[in-house]
């Protein structure tokens, strides 16, 4: 699926079972709390809290999938295409960082 697509098909998502978007702030909101799970897991499962048990079988997939829709909620409630972001802002990285990250001593 091209982020075109999944943009299409959150939109489509959204207007047949979803009933319609909640407003950006909620949305922002949600998308904040969903980054939080995606961070729970990471501290936990790859970092040097324990994990509890309860969290062992959380899907650190399905918790990514989670923050990515909403931010394609609100690409679309915000007429942002995100193709067209993400390769601009690919563009300016590889424009500013042209030999940064190579140069960097730290990265070796």
């Amino acid at each position: 699926m091209t982020i075109e697509e999944a943009q299409k098909t959150v939109d489509e998502w959204i207007k047949t079972v979803g009933v319609r978007y909640f407003n950006e702030l909620t949305n922002m909101a949600m998308l904040t709390e969903e980054v939080g799970e995606v961070a729970r897991i990471i501290a936990r499962r790859y970092g040097e809290q324990s994990e509890k048990e309860s969290d062992k079988t959380k899907d650190l997939g399905d918790e990514m999938a989670d923050v990515l829709f909403v931010l394609i909620c609100l690409a679309n409630q915000t007429g942002i295409d995100l193709t067209t972001a993400l390769q601009k802002n690919l563009d300016k990285k590889t424009k500013r960082d042209a030999t940064r990250h190579l140069e960097n001593t730290k990265l070796k």
